[in-house]
């Protein structure tokens, strides 16, 4: 199956988080589902890579969508860490 969509995965030497538009997100888990250990700019949600990040790519492989990732360094100073934390 050839991926539809691409999600870049932003890390640091300690941690991940996998950038989702928020409509996207909200199409396929509920709101409600994702943590406050997950971050938030604008129109995207950055799913914590431990649990977020994983029960959005279980709902899409359960829905049947195909995606794939991309993975990004972005060193030591990690700007994510410094967005609004995840509100449903």
């Amino acid at each position: 199956m050839v991926p539809t969509k691409i999600f870049k995965i932003y890390y640091d030497p300690s941690h991940a988080w996998m950038a989702v538009k928020r409509d996207l997100l909200l199409r396929y888990v509920k709101a409600e589902d994702i943590s406050s250990y997950s971050y938030q700019k604008g129109k995207t949600v950055y799913l914590e890579e431990d649990c977020d990040a994983i029960v959005f790519m279980s709902a899409l492989s359960a829905a049947e969508v195909a995606f794939g990732v991309k993975e990004i360094d972005v060193g030591m100073k990690n700007p994510i860490r410094y967005y609004q934390h995840y509100q449903p």
